[in-house]
């Protein structure tokens, strides 16, 4: 555990030295290279061995996609109670990313010509839902649910198999549930390289979406430009700003829920006004963290990765918190300070606002999709929302009438610039 006292100057740099045990290597980037050439040049035979390599399934080519009998037998396989908590997170994420949608428009600009946007669907994606130790259902809905409301047509989904080649029935329950029929048992490195680069088995896609660990990230940041990517959405975060009103238990929650992830790269932030409630919140951790079944990783994350900041008051927390840009954060502060410090923390993925207000229920249910951007992205990147789905254009239309009143304009233009072929290209209009 990390603690900081006081003033945010050389924030930035205490803070990546000590994450940086945890920072992508050179190892990392040399690894996903070399299975990236491999996936472009020899296609499904290297997903098949990377994938036997990596997850220890054994998956011939023609298995990699997940039949349609399977999605429904995972489906009727699940309890009644799993499937309406699908369908109301479903429902709630549906609701929030339809206000989002822009609509295309057109209107006159100062010459009289007609100018405007049309938005379109992207023709085909992939979304990478990871799997492992922690099968993320949740993910699925918050990230297929938003290209489905944008309207993609074409939505191939991967994620990882286990060692017998199978998929939870909850995931494939869910693709299910969200309309996705594409699904293949491809995961790591292998599966962003058969999205970018296509193979004989899995078509390419025009953009890929979803979260991942190191060597996922890295594979979306290689393949970008030859395929659109959305975010590079690394191990989880919370920051928990507390005032003298917090419940030191539910801090504690909070921050073993973030903990559980298990990627061992999970990022742990606590700024405290009050120096002395530190003790009740790891008193709380201690008794809560006894029955939890991650409590062997959830322990190094506290060790290693966790950083606590005694703050003089509130506002010295805006500041911290700006230079974070923590993925999720908690204001677990009196009521009449949070609209006050919602409007002035203005790099946070995603805020939670209240004691009432864990982040668990932006991770599940609540609407808001739970890809984010990590990493301290958070001063540029905002969360994945339906319109990342979407490709805009413009559109411009001169006519006899309007084409005269930017003769002057273009004219300048061209000269200062020293194009008169540019400047010419109206002129031939005009005479």
């Amino acid at each position: 555990m990390l603690i900081i006292r006081g003033e945010s100057s050389g924030l930035q740099s205490k803070l990546e030295a000590h994450f940086e045990k945890s920072a992508d290597s050179e190892e990392v980037r040399d690894t996903v290279s070399s299975v990236l050439s491999a996936i472009k040049d020899e296609g499904d035979e290297a997903v098949r061995r990377f994938t036997l390599e990596f997850d220890g399934a054994d998956i011939p080519a023609e298995n990699f996609r997940v039949s349609s009998l399977e999605l429904e037998s995972a489906l009727d396989s699940l309890d009644p109670c799993q499937e309406a908590a699908i369908l109301d997170s479903i429902s709630n994420v549906r609701e929030f990313h339809q206000k989002t949608l822009p609509q295309s428009w057109s209107g006159e600009n100062n010459h009289g010509a007609r100018v405007g946007e049309i938005y379109y669907p992207i023709r085909r994606v992939g979304c990478y839902i990871p799997g492992g130790q922690v099968p993320l259902v949740s993910t699925v809905v918050m990230t297929c649910v938003l290209g489905k409301l944008a309207g993609v047509k074409e939505m191939a989904a991967t994620t990882p198999p286990g060692p017998d080649g199978r998929i939870a029935d909850p995931l494939l329950a869910t693709f299910r549930l969200c309309g996705v029929d594409e699904v293949y048992r491809v995961g790591g490195v292998q599966a962003i390289g058969a999205l970018a680069f296509g193979t004989s088995t899995i078509p390419p896609v025009d953009k890929v979406f979803g979260p991942g660990n190191a060597y996922v990230m890295e594979a979306k940041r290689q393949v970008f430009g030859k395929v659109g990517v959305d975010l590079l959405p690394g191990p989880s975060e919370v920051m928990i700003i507390a005032d003298s009103t917090a419940d030191p238990s539910f801090i504690a929650a909070d921050l073993l829920a973030q903990a559980e992830h298990g990627s061992g790269k999970e990022r742990i932030f606590l700024a405290l006004t009050e120096e002395s409630m530190l003790g009740a919140v790891q008193d709380a951790i201690k008794e809560q963290s006894i029955q939890l079944t991650h409590g062997k990783v959830i322990h190094e994350i506290l060790e290693n990765n966790f950083v606590v900041f005694f703050l003089d008051g509130l506002d010295q927390a805006v500041e911290v918190a700006n230079l974070v840009a923590p993925e999720h954060l908690e204001l677990q502060v009196d009521e009449t300070e949070l609209d006050r410090l919602t409007s002035s923390i203005t790099t946070a993925g995603a805020i939670l606002q209240g004691h009432l207000s864990p982040t668990v229920l932006g991770d599940f249910a609540a609407g808001p999709s739970h890809t984010l951007p990590t990493g301290f992205s958070g001063r540029a990147f905002s969360g994945l929302r339906a319109t990342d789905f979407l490709r805009r254009s413009s559109v411009v239309r001169y006519d006899a009438a309007s084409i005269p009143n930017a003769r002057d304009t273009v004219g300048m233009f061209s000269a200062m610039e020293k194009l008169d072929a540019h400047g010419n290209s109206l002129e031939i209009r005009l005479s």
